[in-house]
């Protein structure tokens, strides 16, 4: 049931952009422009949340509980489940808006700091950071440590519905829990969308560079259209041999171009900024997850902070669903600090990296990177890298990053997409899988055709506003299983003790 009316939904919204785009355009602005205004608060102050629960958890009385039986061990190794974090969890992100970002909030920087100073640099760098490091990882923590919990710990279905039980009981198998995955999997779908209408970009903005193809709808769509074979083909192979090889795959060839720019690039000056923007990071994480600007009536909160989190939001039920999947065996401390920290400084790394050589160049060297980024975002990447030795096999090595990390992504997303369509099934029919995977395809060739990225960023946050108040009421049933299971150990405990005493004075 969840599976065909979720699919009845989807293929209605794909119908409708298709037919009636501009009037899809035009509900979908006015959508988004409700959620801004009226929910703007409500996604800062979750997703603080989230990130202060997770840390909760990991340095709280919890931190020992193992997702899993108590003599579990790890499935896969330390290095292939980073490599599987990163991949599914922001890659494609990171190389579209690794230059792109720093750049456009130089030249438009947030409220209060002047455009193309020393200060709307700084800016720059720690808004950039601050999108992409600890605050996304606490959402995906929050739900993947969820539902690794009750699946692996409790034996629960691998369900978003399975981890409200502490709450809604029996519930959870009826009307309620079914509504509950349905929402999850449409915040999903359109959360993968935006990505993959993203990679659909950037991929058109490599070919433009490399090969002078023209910049424009159909040939995203034709993209769009041939990479979706690739990963359905990559999907039928399960999860230990296409997702974990293109994973470690995408891994190396991201370690392999973010070194050679750190040292083709102004080496010194890229540590240096990183160091720095560390530091104004960590000490203005609170304000910066706070900050709106009600007296001002600013629109650059709602079209980047509060559009990050909605997206990172709509992806959580299919990034954490994937985390699930492959964290069993881990204690609830490694698994918060290995998602938190390690793509989070991964991040950091890769903004301080691109987004540094990009400033660099465009504050010292004379560059005209700034007015590449303001006239087509795509191009900001291989422009960077045109100004580099061997520039032109750079922008090779960089769209096929861009590709293997769709394929990665949307491979991702029908294996998830199929679990929870099919009652939390760890190994989904290759049906189910490609009927997602074609879905959510036409849904990113339909807001590609509705509004670009604009309409890829609508969709993420209206999507995302429903799912929000989902994983709100989610930490409270973790929250609650946790303290009952902690109760349960205690008395179990002392009843050991008492009959350790009882032994021991019967023998003396």
């Amino acid at each position: 049931m969840v599976f065909y009316i979720a699919v009845m939904f989807i293929a209605l919204f794909v119908i409708a952009g298709a037919l009636l785009p501009e009037q899809f355009a035009a509900g979908a602005s006015a959508a988004f422009a409700f959620s801004i205004e009226k929910f703007g608060w409500f996604y800062l102050f979750a997703t603080f949340g989230f990130l202060l629960f997770a840390l909760f958890l990991a340095f709280g009385k919890y931190g020992k509980i193992r997702l899993g039986a108590d003599d579990d061990e790890p499935e896969y190794t330390t290095l292939t489940w980073f490599a599987m974090l990163f991949s599914a969890g922001m890659g494609i992100g990171l190389v579209f808006w690794g230059v792109a970002e720093p750049l456009t909030h130089y030249v438009a920087p947030p409220e209060g700091a002047g455009s193309q100073t020393t200060d709307a640099a700084r800016l720059a760098m720690r808004y950039s950071f601050f999108h992409w490091g600890l605050h996304p990882w606490g959402i995906y923590a929050v739900i993947a440590l969820s539902l690794a919990y009750f699946q692996f710990r409790k034996g629960y279905k691998g369900l978003i519905s399975a981890t409200f039980r502490p709450l809604l009981g029996s519930r959870v198998e009826g009307p309620v829990g079914r509504a509950i995955d349905i929402l999850a999997i449409l915040a999903t779908v359109f959360g993968v969308a935006t990505s993959l209408g993203l990679g659909a970009l950037q991929i058109n903005g490599g070919l433009t560079h490399l090969f002078g193809m023209p910049a424009t709808i159909g040939y995203q769509l034709a993209i769009i259209g041939v990479v979706t074979v690739l990963y359905l083909l990559s999907a039928t192979t399960g999860l230990d041999r296409g997702i974990k090889i293109l994973s470690n795959l995408n891994l190396r060839l991201a370690v392999l171009l973010l070194l050679f720019v750190l040292f083709a690039g102004p080496t010194s000056f890229i540590f240096d900024t990183f160091t720095a923007t560390v530091g104004g990071y960590l000490q203005n994480i609170v304000q910066m997850s706070l900050r709106l600007t009600p007296f001002s009536q600013g629109t650059w909160v709602g079209a980047w902070t509060l559009f990050y989190w909605a997206w990172w939001i709509a992806w959580a039920p299919f990034v954490g669903s994937f985390i699930a999947r492959v964290s069993r065996g881990r204690t609830i401390r490694e698994f918060v600090l290995g998602v938190l920290l390690v793509p989070s400084a991964f991040g950091f790394l890769w903004f301080a990296v691109f987004g540094g050589t990009g400033l660099h160049m465009e504050m010292f060297e004379g560059s005209d990177l700034g007015e590449v980024v303001a006239s087509d975002v795509t191009m900001a990447l291989f422009n960077l890298l045109e100004h580099l030795p061997m520039g032109m096999l750079l922008s090779g090595l960089a769209t096929l990053l861009i590709l293997t990390f769709f394929i990665t992504s949307a491979d991702s997303a029908t294996f998830v997409l199929g679990m929870m369509s099919s009652e939390g099934d760890p190994n989904p029919p290759n049906r189910i899988k490609l009927t997602w995977g074609i879905l959510q395809s036409s849904i990113a060739a339909v807001l590609l055709l509705s509004g670009g990225l604009g309409g890829l960023q609508t969709a993420s946050i209206v999507a995302a506003l429903p799912f929000a108040v989902i994983m709100v009421l989610m930490c409270v049933s973790l929250t609650k299983a946790l303290e009952g299971e902690t109760k349960d150990m205690q008395k179990r405990e002392r009843r050991r003790q008492k009959k350790l005493d009882e032994l021991l004075e019967e023998h003396s």
